[in-house]
Formats: structure tokens, C-alpha cells, sequence
């Protein structure tokens, strides 16, 4: 087989075709929701959203343009968007309500078997600091997810604010409390209890940070939370999430929601509520997002700012375990002689929004396995009493 570059993947037409249906039921479903569509480029600078996005720099696709400047393929959308609302949307009404489908791209490890480039679907809502729009993009992103077609999801709930305030507490400084935030980025739970055997720390320090890992489930595990953290920025922290969850109750949508106060995300810019969004039968989040407030003051500008983004590779590979073979919508295949007529059918047909193949009987192999791909099946072959077509 030839080679692709590492991390690389061709699209297949029926992938393509799930792919596409996914975001058109997501956009669908955010444009109802008054979130507008926007696009960035594809190459930015690294000194601005290269290193505001993130992602490690080794992460990165980088590159020199003919001036000696160093660029990188975005690698993530949330950067570029904070960058167009902190300069071209400056002088906009806010809040903004954004929404984006886009490749990123993401260079990997040989061992590690991710892909580089894949599509993320998403929104970003920028300009507003309450709850109510914490609640709206989990709410809108738990939508998108069933108009998508994913028939069983949950999404986890946490807040980083807490995680760092009980870790600095406990661990009393930042290089202890970034490996130690490591180790729950990669629900890695086992060396994190291990890790904690080996601290000098008091039985009753250990203990916090071992119950830590139990903190998930329902409302309860914040009071649980609250015997854990002394700090006025930890007690703030479980204050928001117990206000955000009482927003979100007027959603009605408890069912797929699960507290997880040792939730931690890949970027570091998340300052506040973060969340995830799991579908049954898949080991890793179809989606993720939260609140960044400080992304912004990267670009000379201080906004509040939260949204969410979902990977489309993931969600077509949930959808698809559920999904019979998507099937074509019309096949007709004629004989030399009757072509006129399967082409005057063709046009019909694609008149009323259908999609037509037409198919030469010559240029088949095996005509009952070619006509399985279509829901209709037309013949124009020979002749028959009507001079018309059979099916």
C-alpha cells in the first residue's frame, strides 16, 4: 500500500457521506439556537495563536513562509476564534454566539496511533460570565449530539477551579500540583494513588487526595467536595457548579449528566467549568469544552468566554455501531438502445431533489450486488409490452 504521512487518513465516500449528514444535523441545530457560522485560516501565526492555543509545542505543524515567519496549522479553534473577537469583532454587541466546523491538526508520535488531522464541530459564546451561559452550551451541545443521531450519551461535569484549588492545598506548589493534574488529564488513577504513597504528607492529606477520586455521581458529591477544600477559591468553585447544576435543571436534562469534580482537560486555558460528553460503547470523550476566561487576555483583550467542540471522526464511529449501511438513493441502469429514456427518467427524478446514478447494463460485473448500494432500482433493458421501464 502506499504510505501517508503519520497520523493521516483518506475519507471513504460512505464515511464522507455519515460525516457530512453529522454536520448538517449540528449545524442545523446550533443555527436554531441564533449561533452564526465563521471560518478562520487554516495557517496562523505561532506567536499568536500557535502559542495561545495550548496544544504542546511539539504538537505542532510549523512552518516558514517566504518573509521568515513561523506559522503553524491550527491546531485547535478556539484560539483563532478568541483572536477574531479580540480584534475584527471588537466593536460587536455581546455576547457573541460563534459556531465552526473545521479540520485541526495535531502532529503525533509514531506510537501513539491518533490521528493528525481530524474535524471538530463546535460554538464559542463570548462576552457573557453567568451560569445561564455555562447551562446553554452544555445544553446545546447535548442537543446536537441527539440530532446527530447518537441514541445514548452522558456528559461529566467538573470544575477546574476546584481540582487546582484542592491539589495547591494539599500539594503546596505548582510543579507538584501540574504532575499530579497530569495524571487525572489521562485518568491515569492508578498512578495518581501511587504517586500519593510515596509523598511526605499526613494521613489525613492522603486521604483528601485519594477521596479526590471518588468524587463522581450526583449533587451530592459536592457537599462530599466541601469537607475536602478549605480555601476560599475552592468553596467559590462548588459554589458556581452548585449554581450551574440548578440552571441546568431547568433543562430537564439530569438523565445524561454526571458530576466528576476530578474532570481535567488537555488545555490549560480552562479557568472554570469544564465538561464531557461520552457515548455508550466508545473509551473516549466524543466532545469536550468549559469556560476560558483568560484566553483572551492573550490577545490585549479581558472576556469572558465558554463553548464546547465535538470530534466529528468520533461521533460518525458512535453513530456508525448503531447506523446500517447508508444506501443511495436511485440507480437506474439501461441498455444501449433505451439510453433516451433512462435519461429522460434521470432528469425527472433529480427535478424532485433525488439523486440519480445512471449505469450502462455493459459496465456491470455483478448487477444484483451493484444494485444492493441503492433504496430503488430502475431497468431500462430490451423492450416490454409499455415500451417503458421495470424496477
Amino acid at each position: 500500500m502506499f504510505e501517508k504521512p503519520l497520523g493521516m487518513r483518506d475519507t471513504l465516500p460512505e464515511l464522507y457521506q455519515l460525516k457530512r449528514q453529522v454536520k448538517q444535523a449540528i449545524s442545523t441545530e446550533v443555527s436554531q439556537w441564533g449561533y452564526e457560522p465563521i471560518e478562520t485560516p487554516t495557517l496562523e501565526f505561532y506567536e499568536t495563536v500557535g502559542t495561545a492555543s495550548a496544544i504542546l509545542d511539539q504538537q505542532l505543524f510549523k512552518l516558514l513562509d517566504q518573509q521568515g515567519n513561523t506559522l503553524v496549522l491550527r491546531p485547535d479553534m478556539t484560539a483563532p476564534i478568541a483572536r477574531i473577537a479580540a480584534s475584527t469583532l471588537n466593536k460587536e454587541d455581546r455576547p457573541l454566539r460563534l459556531t465552526y466546523d473545521a479540520p485541526v491538526f495535531r502532529a503525533q508520535q509514531r506510537e501513539g496511533g491518533r490521528p493528525a488531522e481530524f474535524e471538530q464541530v463546535g460554538v464559542e459564546l463570548i462576552g457573557d460570565q453567568s451560569n445561564s451561559a455555562d447551562a446553554e452550551v452544555i445544553s446545546l451541545m447535548m442537543a446536537s449530539l441527539e440530532r446527530s443521531g447518537v441514541q445514548s450519551y452522558q456528559i461529566a461535569i467538573g470544575h477546574i477551579g476546584f481540582v487546582n484549588a484542592l491539589l495547591k492545598e494539599v500539594l503546596g506548589n505548582d510543579a507538584r500540583t501540574d504532575h499530579f493534574r497530569r495524571y487525572l488529564y489521562e485518568k491515569n488513577y492508578v498512578g495518581f494513588r501511587k504517586e500519593v504513597e510515596q509523598l511526605p504528607l499526613s494521613s489525613i492529606d492522603k486521604r483528601r487526595l485519594y477521596d479526590l477520586l471518588r468524587l463522581k455521581g450526583g449533587p451530592e458529591v459536592i457537599e462530599k467536595a466541601r469537607q475536602l477544600v478549605e480555601s476560599k477559591e475552592g468553596q467559590a468553585a462548588l459554589d458556581q457548579l452548585e449554581q450551574l447544576i440548578s440552571v441546568l435543571d431547568t433543562y430537564e436534562l439530569a438523565d445524561q449528566m454526571m458530576i466528576d469534580l476530578n474532570l481535567v482537560m488537555h488545555m490549560s486555558y480552562y479557568t472554570g467549568t469544564v465538561f464531557e460528553a461520552y457515548s455508550e460503547g466508545l473509551g473516549y470523550p466524543v466532545g469536550s469544552g468549559g469556560r476560558y476566561d483568560q484566553l483572551l487576555d492573550q490577545f490585549d483583550h479581558h472576556e469572558p468566554a465558554t463553548g464546547f467542540g465535538l470530534r466529528l471522526d468520533r461521533l460518525t464511529e458512535a453513530i456508525g455501531k448503531e447506523k446500517d449501511a447508508l444506501l443511495k438513493d436511485t440507480c437506474l441502469i439501461f441498455s444501449h438502445d433505451r439510453r433516451k429514456e433512462a435519461m429522460e427518467k434521470a432528469k425527472e427524478l433529480r427535478g424532485t431533489g433525488q439523486s440519480v446514478v445512471m449505469q450502462e447494463l455493459t459496465g456491470v460485473q455483478n448487477v444484483d450486488a451493484y444494485s444492493a448500494q441503492f433504496q430503488d432500482v430502475i431497468y431500462y433493458v430490451g423492450t416490454n409490452g409499455n415500451g417503458g421501464a421495470s424496477q
